[in-house]
């Protein structure tokens, strides 16, 4: 296999992992947003936060909060499948540098 196949080989697994988590995410902000808010509100109305049913905090407040957090926990896998591809934004040392960056 030569240089170019397996840059080739190289980046389609990483685009495949990057549209892997892509759907796990949007899969759980899904459920969150349209499942809990909208799909499951009366049996989530039973249980009461803070004085308001559940149901309704999911289709007012939760997808939000969850949304944000899943931004959070898409940078780090990223970060993460970055550093595994070696296509992170961080600057190498070298010996050469003199260890200063």
């Amino acid at each position: 296999m030569d240089r170019a196949s397996v840059n080739q080989a190289s980046r389609d697994a990483y685009w495949r992992r990057n549209l892997r988590i892509l759907a796990i995410l949007l899969s759980v902000w899904f459920l969150v947003s349209f499942g809990c808010g909208i799909l499951f509100v009366d049996a989530l109305d039973n249980i009461r936060i803070g004085g308001f049913k559940l149901g309704f905090w999911f289709a007012q407040q939760g997808s939000i909060y969850v949304f944000v957090v899943l931004i959070f926990v898409y940078v780090g896998l990223m970060n993460r499948l970055d550093r595994e591809f070696d296509v992170d934004e961080q600057p190498r040392r070298t010996a050469s540098s003199g260890g200063s960056a």
